[in-house]
């Protein structure tokens, strides 16, 4: 840190400042105050998971204990009750800490428990979204994204304020941690960022004008007496107009609820549906590794195979059958990465209907009657609907 402007040591100039305390602004404070943070952790006994480091865990025979760390936000939860307050009381003696009790808002996110299970919405900062976009009062829409629509870079007439729809693009992508079921359209308006144009905007508008109508919408979480970890993959084929490129859509189920989503624009084009199926479900598997060594390494490991559920049944015969060489060696990494963790038993894949392909709400866009059957097999509801 240089030393502030108008101000020079007598006879030491040229000379730097030694950070010795983390300072809001500067480029290493959150290098300097994670390690601080970590060092402190594990000296209390907690362990920093290898598959996230954000999170911190402890095993011992009366329970768990699990810390999560966003800067300086903190959750703590588990089973152990008299470890989770002997933390407490340990970080209060190196941090100057505030327990806030229950965990009821974290990062814009709102908590709330009843007899169902735990449900997280984002319904107060889905509002001001609303209003910071003037379309508070705008008329609802049943789905987030008209049906068929494919948009293009030159289409439509240059914004004069690009800054608003940049604004309000990265508050809808912040959104998508509650709600899915906007991710596909979300991703699709997030490719336009550099050059917004009439038609992007209107596409935007349409998704605020579907969320006007389903504020409070969010997932539900409930204890389905198990904790199996299950997987479906899909993929647009040739989904972008432009680009030919195809779209990916995965989500990733853990005890019956939903933990993991993605809709995102493939890196190169496809030469077939099956290409792009089978690459969907290679970054699907990726995901589906990660939760399971994530769980396992907390507590909850998994000795069965994963499910990994696809409605094509060529990706499917291509994980299964070497013998596709003519068709699979311009996509040989990812062949060999899903038929590896197939033959060591990792995953195991299941053909699913189309009609029951719960990924194909991150792919495509879709009326709102399929938004709402999507919705409820994905566990998401609306608790502030009144009964």
């Amino acid at each position: 840190m240089e030393q502030p402007p108008m101000f020079v040591a007598q006879g030491e100039s040229g000379k730097v400042c030694r950070l010795r305390k983390a300072i809001y602004g500067l480029k290493q404070s959150p290098r300097a105050w994670f390690g601080k943070f970590n060092a402190v952790v594990r000296d209390f006994g907690l362990r920093r998971s290898a598959y996230d480091h954000s999170v911190f865990f402890a095993s011992s025979n009366s329970g768990c204990i699990l810390l999560v760390v966003y800067v300086d936000d903190i959750v703590i939860t588990g089973s152990d009750k008299e470890g989770i307050n002997r933390l407490k009381t340990f970080l209060s003696t190196q941090f100057q800490t505030k327990d806030l009790g229950p965990l009821k808002y974290f990062l814009g996110i709102e908590v709330s428990r009843n007899k169902r299970g735990i449900f997280l919405s984002q319904r107060k900062y889905c509002l001001d979204v609303l209003s910071d976009s003037g379309l508070i009062d705008a008329k609802i829409c049943e789905a987030p994204m008209i049906p068929n629509v494919k948009l293009k870079a030159d289409d439509g007439e240059e914004l004069i304020n690009p800054e608003k729809y940049r604004r309000i693009v990265g508050k809808l992508n912040y959104l998508t941690l509650t709600r899915p079921d906007i991710a596909f359209p979300v991703s699709v308006v997030s490719q336009f960022l550099s050059s917004p144009r009439t038609s992007h905007w209107n596409a935007v508008t349409h998704i605020l004008k579907y969320l006007k109508g389903t504020p409070g919408r969010g997932i539900l979480y409930q204890n389905h007496g198990h904790h199996t970890i299950e997987g479906f993959s899909d993929a647009d084929y040739n989904g972008d107009p432009t680009t030919k490129r195809s779209t990916t859509g995965y989500c990733v189920f853990v005890g019956g609820n939903l933990v993991s989503w993605k809709s995102k624009k493939q890196n190169v084009v496809s030469r077939s549906s099956a290409e792009s199926e089978y690459r969907a479900m290679a970054q699907t598997t990726c995901e589906l590794i990660w939760v399971r060594n994530l769980l396992g390494e907390i507590g909850f490991a998994q000795s069965e195979p994963v499910d990994l559920w696809c409605d094509n049944k060529a990706a499917i015969h291509i994980a299964s059958n070497p013998v596709f060489h003519e068709r699979t060696k311009h996509i040989e990494v990812d062949c060999h990465f899903t038929r590896e963790k197939l033959e060591e038993g990792i995953i195991r894949l299941s053909h699913v209907k189309s009609n029951e392909q719960l990924a194909d709400i991150f792919t495509k866009a879709l009326p709102g009657y399929c938004i709402r059957r999507f919705c409820g097999k994905l566990g998401m509801f609306n608790i502030y609907t009144p009964a």
